[in-house]
């Protein structure tokens, strides 16, 4: 790493981004990366970065854990080479990673992203993990299950093991041999069963004498009638070697045939844990995407140090290249004048390799070829260099690099000599480098540079918020603002004697004291112009939230209103029925009157009737809205045979007689006659129709016959019971004229009103021999069949 980039600290974020990775080749490759000078790779870094963002914070993050480096072991299988059980283990550990990381993409393969050609990479191969699961158990075991020869052989060694346990274990228990022995157990010797026994019976107990103890009491013996059963054990044990041996190595060289794949998911699946890192250390920085440009212009918005407590530093805002192109940083020592310059620093480098930064949304960071920094003491007692010379060591270094897409970042210019000399030279060095149309970020101490910034165009001043009650840095950066050292009042806050720190101040030149107290005084507007700018937020925010509640209040006396609307609709709904079934009374009452005395009512009066429901059902109707127009005025008087339209009802009917008092005009609707208000007649665009008179003056009426088609159905859905039993009137009416005998009826089902009262209409009336609800293929109870007399 560029000794400039260590130190801006990226070192140490690299270390933090390391810790978030799982995966060891993973953390290596973090405290690897270098910064990208490539404005296109580094927006598609960016871009990877947000999307594991955004994927974790939906989603939660992928696994990788397990994954280790097997690149070694694939390509030695590869080569013919057999796998220990360890290695097969990591093979293992490794693909059940890279299949988990594999099926949680599946999970939110919705979501497009610029990761998904990482993903595609992944090569799950479930056929060798299992196959490695069936045959490892452990790094000193293979199981049972790695084959069938290998299950039988070992069948073989339990049996032959038992019978020889069962016949030292009847020795160990007899009277004869339990003298002998020094402990009624039965153990192993190189792969043999023995006992131990007493080395002065050593001759009592024949076998053979495979080993004795350390202190030589005891000596470890195979009796001679499980020597054979031994010898068997022994072959078995050869034989099942021998199968281990065939398994891994049949198992190694199907590894070996999927190496390529295996390797090249690996590696995808490492970077993928890179870039996941990367969004899990953008979380907890709470960090955002900064728009990027090649212009050497810095808009950092809310920046924060992310190596400093979020808790202990004032977010502050850095702008660079855009109005000017050099800021000079002035202020005490300990005042955060350092930390402002490594946070441009380290947030740009951030941004370069890729990483999201602590800032907010909207922030604008550049893309240099060279970031280039003096910070620190840079002394060196073995090449006998003072402070001063080793800082302009490292000038004349940066000088010699720095182009127009470098930025530069020096900590104390000119410091560590002369203060005149120094200064001069600061100023000397910031044109040199503005020359070259690099972008300089400068600390210094002194007033010559401040004077500087406010004359040069293209220079301006900054300087850090300090307390000096608390004698504590907020870290904020305050650009536009000389700063001023505070050495007087952070002597007296420290207990310095009053009289020193008064002497000292006569002793500073008229010239600097006025300087400083220019500079006090506009540090002293700023500071009110902020808290006047605060209260001013603080004012906007409460008007804000009142206009928010009483959007929220308006809103909810609207709602009440509408509410209250339905409930009284409802109500008058529920009076509407009422009055339906008062007004149906009615209708029966006067039938059976009319039976009774075996008169009928005309037409008109039954009109007069159903007209006198509809103005109860209106009047009943506490939201009704009217629909009778008062100022309407007729454009010249009605004429008998005007076409007209009955407002309320909207139904087009024929004028019959005029009368010449009153307003009540007689019209036709169909086949009903009755009276309408004159106001509530409206004249239709038809021209009156011609009256023929005959001789001597009387009138002659001509009836035109009814010329349409003959129709045996009639559709009266979406009818209330008034109009469909109008035109059930005038559909009999019809059907008797054509001599139909067989009529349908289509209400539907809905509620059953309309079913119910055309039904009790049927059954009154004159024409009407029977009815029925139809059946299956008919409409069934949507309509009633009729047949007519």
């Amino acid at each position: 790493m560029l000794k400039d980039h260590k130190a801006l600290e990226l070192d140490k974020i690299l270390l933090q981004l390391a810790n978030e990775t799982t995966c060891p080749d993973a953390a290596e490759l973090a405290q690897k990366i270098e910064p990208d000078t490539d404005i296109r790779h580094v927006e598609r870094l960016l871009q990877e970065t947000d999307d594991a963002f955004v994927l974790m914070a939906k989603y939660g993050a992928p696994s990788f854990y397990g994954m280790t480096n097997v690149t070694n072991a694939l390509r030695r299988a590869e080569a013919g080479g057999v796998l220990n059980l360890a290695e097969l283990l990591s093979v293992a550990a490794t693909l059940r990673a890279i299949r988990s990381v594999s099926d949680w993409r599946k999970k939110s393969e919705s979501v497009k992203t610029a990761l998904d050609y990482r993903f595609e990479t992944l090569q799950p191969n479930k056929f060798i993990e299992d196959r490695i699961s069936m045959t490892v158990v452990s790094e000193e075991e293979v199981a049972d299950t790695a084959s069938v020869a290998l299950a039988a052989i070992r069948r073989k060694i339990r049996a032959a093991s038992l019978r020889v346990r069962e016949q030292l274990d009847k020795m160990i228990r007899s009277q004869t041999y339990q003298k002998y022995l020094q402990e009624a157990i039965v153990t192993q010797r190189g792969g043999r069963y023995v006992v131990p026994v007493k080395a002065e019976f050593r001759n009592e107990v024949k076998g053979l004498i495979h080993d004795s103890s350390g202190s030589g009491a005891t000596v470890f013996i195979e009796p001679i009638g499980v020597v054979e059963a031994n010898n068997e054990i022994r072959v078995l044990r050869s034989d099942e070697k021998d199968e281990i041996d065939r398994i891994l190595t049949e198992l190694s060289r199907e590894i070996g045939e999927f190496a390529d794949g295996i390797i090249q998911s690996y590696r995808a699946a490492v970077e993928l844990n890179l870039i996941f890192a990367k969004g899990q250390l953008a979380y907890k920085m709470k960090a955002t995407v900064p728009k990027l440009n090649p212009e050497g212009r810095i808009a950092i918005k809310s920046a924060r140090h992310p190596l400093i407590d979020k808790n202990k530093v004032v977010p502050t805002d850095l702008y660079l290249g855009s109005d000017f192109d050099a800021l000079i940083v002035t202020g005490p020592n300990t005042g955060g004048k350092t930390v402002s310059l490594k946070t441009a620093g380290l947030l740009t480098l951030m941004t370069m390799c890729g990483l999201m930064i602590p800032a907010a949304d909207g922030s604008e960071v550049s893309i240099f070829d060279h970031v280039l920094a003096d910070i620190g003491d840079e002394q060196s007692i073995e090449q006998s260099l003072s402070t001063f010379s080793a800082h302009m060591t490292n000038i004349i270094r940066i000088l010699n690099i720095a182009d127009d897409k470098s930025l530069i970042l020096i900590d104390e210019l000119g410091a560590g000599t002369d203060p005149v000399e120094g200064a001069a030279l600061a100023i000397s060095i910031i044109e040199a480098m503005r020359t070259k149309g690099t972008r300089v970020m400068a600390t210094t101490h002194y007033a010559e540079l401040k004077a500087y910034a406010i004359q040069t165009v293209g220079v301006e001043n900054a300087c850090c918020e300090f307390d000096v009650a608390t004698l504590r840095p907020t870290y904020r950066l305050l650009i536009g603002v000389p700063g001023h050292s505070n050495a007087f009042a952070i002597s007296a806050r420290l207990g310095m004697p009053a009289n020193i720190v008064e002497h000292a101040k006569e002793l500073v030149s008229d010239e600097s004291t006025m300087f400083e107290e220019v500079v006090s005084r506009l540090e002293e507007s700023r500071r009110k112009m902020e808290d006047e700018r605060e209260s001013a937020e603080q004012l906007r925010l409460k008007a804000q939230n009142m206009e928010k509640e009483a959007e929220a209040l308006r809103d909810r006396a609207e709602k009440d209103a509408k509410h209250e609307i339905e409930r009284a609709r409802m109500e008058a709904a529920e009076l509407v029925q009422k009055t339906r079934r008062e007004a149906q009374s009615l209708l029966d009452e006067l039938e059976d009157l009319r039976r009774n005395k075996q008169k009928l009512l005309t037409a008109e009066q039954k009109a007069r009737l159903k007209a006198g429901i509809r103005d109860m059902e209106k009047a009943s109707d506490p939201v009704h809205e009217r629909r009778i127009d008062e100022d309407y005025v007729l454009p010249r008087p009605l004429q008998v045979g005007d076409t007209v339209l009955i407002y309320d009802i909207d139904k087009i009917a024929t004028v019959l007689d005029v009368p010449k008092n009153g307003d009540q005009i007689l019209v036709q609707v169909g086949i009903i006659k009755t009276r309408v208000p004159l106001k509530n007649l409206r004249l239709t665009d038809q021209k009156p129709k011609e009256k023929k008179k005959a001789a001597g003056g009387h009138r002659t009426v001509t009836k035109k016959m009814d010329s349409a088609p003959a129709r045996n159905e009639v559709d009266v859905r979406g009818m209330n019971l008034e109009e469909a039993l109008m035109e059930v009137d005038a559909f009999i009416d019809h059907a008797l004229m054509h001599n139909l005998n067989m009529l349908t009826i289509i209400h539907g089902k809905g509620t059953g009103i309309l079913r119910n009262g055309i039904q009790q209409h049927l059954r009154r009336h004159k024409a009407v021999k029977s009815f029925r609800l139809g059946v299956y293929g008919e409409g069934e109870s949507g309509v009633t069949i009729v047949e007519l007399k």
